[in-house]
């Protein structure tokens, strides 16, 4: 199902706000988009819109899981600079798409590319945040974090092998909790999605069963459930039926106040999901080392990493014709060196500097503009 959305300029106080036609019917994630246009001063845009504004703002298009912080730095960098940003929520898959298209100046993505990939396409990529997908749930009488679950037991529930949430395998991890005899519904992401990719790689990781049969990648074949496209269309699923089991970026959950689990990590603790939970599971990232920034950082060791924690990047051309591209990075410099304390307040963790050090060196020796360098910027 897709939503209807009008069409926004992002981090234009002045540009009209868009209004989604169906509306959220539970109390905590009604207020999730009109959250989204208060605090960021924007709407996602989906359904494959194609984006509008003024001629010299930066286009992008692609992950949802990235969206509130793009947002979020998008009304500050207008506010400064007079420039801003036209970005397309529209899952990774659509992304990727459009930056191999060269209908925008970026493409965004959760799922990286590998580098025969990144070459095949003329493409560069790079980490831009870094942040954690949640389970969420529908029960009644179950509170934010009131709930465990395991890898492996959300892997049988994805598969249909756990039907209803009394189930022994979730009451085994619940001694504490009256669990009902609802059936569970799972709500799955019906678009190509680095949200899809990060969950599913995860899921492949701790059950073999789920390897064999779906996999991890951004689109795959669910057995059972319920398609929604977005985070914001899983948030609003989960929100309307009832025993449901979704999956979203912590910042949609922290925005709307959904019911979130905890989760039994790669060391066997259980964590919240939060800022230090994602940034335990980075600690051990070597982005040096890691070829065209190819690195996944789901079911990291540590007794505080967050299970599924996940890196977003951007993607742009090697040599584009795009006179955007050096504002575009501009934007990008802007947010990594004066945006970490609005990513911390939606709790996505900032990339160490030592990482944005690299980041700016890999623009330096690969960007260029027309076959000009496009940075340092001029």
């Amino acid at each position: 199902m897709c939503l209807a959305i009008e069409r926004v300029n992002v981090g234009n106080p002045g540009a009209p706000t868009d209004r989604i036609r169906q509306p959220f019917q539970e109390q905590g994630v009604s207020k999730l988009l009109s959250r989204l246009m208060v605090t960021l001063g924007a709407v996602v845009l989906a359904c494959g819109a194609t984006s509008r504004g003024h001629a010299d703002d930066i286009s992008g298009a692609g992950a949802t899981f990235p969206y509130p912080i793009y947002a979020k730095w998008a009304e500050a960098y207008k506010q400064q600079t007079g420039i801003g940003l036209n970005y397309q929520s529209i899952g990774s898959g659509g992304g990727i798409k459009q930056i191999e298209a060269g209908t925008v100046t970026f493409g965004a993505s959760d799922k990286p590319l590998e580098a025969a990939d990144l070459k095949q396409n003329g493409l560069v990529q790079w980490p831009m945040i870094i942040g954690g997908v949640v389970p969420v749930v529908n029960i009644p009488g179950i509170k934010p974090g009131d709930l465990i679950l395991d890898g492996p037991t959300i892997a049988a529930i994805y598969l249909g092998d756990i039907s209803r949430w009394n189930d022994p395998a979730i009451q085994k991890l619940n001694p504490k909790l009256s669990l009902p005899k609802l059936d569970i519904a799972p709500v799955y992401r019906s678009d190509g999605s680095g949200t899809n990719f990060l969950f599913t790689n995860y899921l492949s990781k701790v059950s073999p069963g789920f390897s064999q049969k779906i996999g991890a990648n951004t689109s795959v074949q669910w057995p059972v459930g319920i398609g929604a496209k977005g985070n914001e269309g899983v948030a609003n699923q989960t929100a309307q039926t009832g025993g449901a089991i979704g999956y979203v970026e912590f910042a949609y959950v922290k925005q709307t106040g959904m019911t979130y689990t905890r989760m039994l990590n790669h060391d066997g603790k259980y964590v919240v999901p939060e800022a230090k939970a994602f940034q335990a599971a980075a600690a051990n990232a070597d982005w040096a080392k890691a070829e065209g920034y190819y690195l996944i950082l789901t079911d990291q060791p540590g007794s505080d990493s967050w299970p599924i924690t996940g890196a977003s990047f951007i993607l742009m051309h090697t040599d584009s014709k795009d006179a955007q591209t050096v504002a575009a990075l501009k934007f990008f410099d802007w947010a990594y060196k004066s945006g970490q304390k609005m990513a911390e307040d939606l709790d996505y963790v900032p990339l160490p500097d030592k990482v944005t050090k690299l980041v700016q060196a890999t623009w330096l020796q690969s960007l260029k503009v027309n076959g000009k360098p496009a940075w340092p910027a001029r």
